[in-house]
């Protein structure tokens, strides 16, 4: 990977990070390393467990991007734009190797509503 490669992934990676400490606040910083931030949500009594609710990660050739209330209410998918969806990998991540204003703007409209989902189902 070349340098400018890195310094792609690294820019992509603070831009995700900040969607997510948008709502730390009110979750839980599981991993906030140089190249990983995780945010956990409230214990559920439904799973028993606590949530995961989202991260951001540098993986060797992409940044993903986690959100897990798409996976647990994939109506919140519903309309997203085929850029975006085109970015998926399984059910709830994303990759990138970069990000537009447009897609990221989109992406933290789609984790403010699943923030809002989880919180309105009990689960923040």
């Amino acid at each position: 990977m070349t340098k400018e490669q890195m310094t792609n992934l690294k820019t992509t990676f603070v831009r995700l990070k900040k969607i997510l400490q948008k709502h730390a606040k009110q979750l839980t910083v599981t991993a906030d390393t140089p190249d990983a931030y995780y945010l956990d949500a409230a214990y559920s009594e439904k799973f028993k467990r606590q949530m995961f609710f989202g991260a951001a990660q540098i993986k060797k050739r992409y940044v993903s991007f986690y959100l897990m209330p798409v996976y647990a209410f994939p109506d919140l998918l519903k309309g997203i734009s085929p850029a975006l969806k085109k970015r998926m990998q399984g059910k709830s991540c994303f990759n990138f190797t970069e990000i537009d204003d447009e897609m990221l703007a989109e992406l933290a409209a789609l984790t403010k509503r699943g923030f809002e989902r989880f919180k309105k189902e009990d689960m923040i």
